[in-house]
């Protein structure tokens, strides 16, 4: 099991691959009855999952938790010749640990972080990844021979208005460029330039890139999901829209909040509840807000820290404890920033194991 927040530590350093991976199985509460083995699809009509082995699983109440992952297939030429050679994605232990190898050595040119299209695992992670190479250049001491563009199909680089206006000046202080509206149509490996619909093209001597992020296959095989297979789930309950008695959990739902750890957690809550209430014939609860909360790298040892829901944009304020902290709410810190190294530790041993935590 991955601690994927770490990809993004991983090719700067900061962490080694074997300080966010671990045997899944320690984690596994007992008496739950494992099976590791990849599903074919999902039937509702029969309350049954097929297992790509033939076997079939039946169920009275399922939770589907199937993620998403990069499908770079879906761009022309991402998964040319250059892919992780000078095309990179750090979504994957695979990825991250090809681009730690490739920065090491790296003398400089022009770096374009690219970001394919919405919605990914974590939508600031790659702004978060500019960051950190602006910071890590620096610390190699070759930051002047290194320009860093930042490429995005939004129309600008902070998906919330409110953080845009709080937090737009970090890119221009830190001197990387910001190329918006961007809709990718291929990557040129030849010529290495990224290329969009509308003729415009971006040349890069490094490309590291967020591909299209899906979810599973399985969910398109059953027939159910959505273009990016993603589950359709109402928003408030959980419950998805299949059938009354499938759930769906974290970055395999279509919700429009964040696909981030913290929302899983946060719906988790929620999920819990109505799982029981629907066993025992009650109606659900309609109390799942969209709560999302994550730390942005923004480099120099500082992050940021932003809360926000369906209904709220991201606020100003102190977080866990209002009006105390200690970490600050849209605002750089070293307290945030360690706070986001801390969180390693509170996965491994509280979230995954289903201790409470105070926030």
């Amino acid at each position: 099991h991955y601690y994927q927040p770490g990809f993004l530590f991983l090719p700067f350093g900061v962490y080694e691959p074997h300080q966010i991976q671990r045997p899944i199985d320690q984690f596994i509460p007992t008496g739950v009855d494992r099976r590791q083995a990849r599903i074919d699809r999902i039937v509702p009509d029969e309350d049954s999952v097929y297992l790509q082995d033939g076997t079939r699983l039946p169920y009275d109440v399922l939770i589907i938790a199937t993620g998403t992952d990069i499908a770079p297939q879906e761009v022309e030429g991402m998964l040319g010749p250059g892919w992780r050679k000078d095309v990179f994605d750090f979504y994957t232990i695979e990825g991250a640990t090809a681009l730690r190898d490739k920065l090491r050595e790296w003398p400089g040119g022009r770096l374009v972080v690219h970001l394919t299209e919405m919605p990914i695992k974590c939508p600031v992670a790659a702004l978060e990844f500019a960051f950190l190479a602006d910071s890590f250049f620096k610390h190699r001491r070759i930051r002047d021979r290194v320009d860093i563009t930042y490429v995005t199909p939004l129309s600008g680089a902070f998906t919330k208005p409110t953080a845009a206006k709080k937090l737009g000046h970090l890119l221009q202080d830190k001197g990387i460029r910001v190329v918006t509206d961007f809709a990718i149509e291929r990557v040129d490996n030849d010529a290495k330039k990224i290329i969009d619909y509308g003729g415009q093209e971006v040349e890069y001597d490094l490309l590291v890139t967020v591909p299209t992020n899906m979810g599973d296959e399985s969910i398109a095989r059953s027939g159910f999901g959505d273009d990016l297979n993603f589950v359709p789930t109402d928003h408030a309950t959980l419950q998805s829209k299949v059938k009354d008695n499938i759930f769906v959990i974290g970055d395999a739902t279509n919700l429009p909040t964040s696909k981030a750890g913290s929302v899983a957690h946060f719906e988790s809550e929620i999920l819990t509840h109505n799982i029981l209430r629907f066993i025992e014939g009650q109606p659900l609860d309609a109390h799942f807000d969209g709560h999302a909360n994550c730390f942005v790298e923004t480099g120099g040892g500082k992050a940021l820290l932003l809360d926000f829901n369906y209904e709220h944009e991201p606020v100003e304020g102190t977080f866990p404890i209002p009006g105390i902290g200690p970490m600050k709410l849209l605002k750089e810190s070293r307290v945030n920033h360690y706070g986001k190294l801390a969180f390693r530790w509170v996965y491994w041993h509280m979230l995954l194991k289903g201790r409470k935590i105070p926030f």
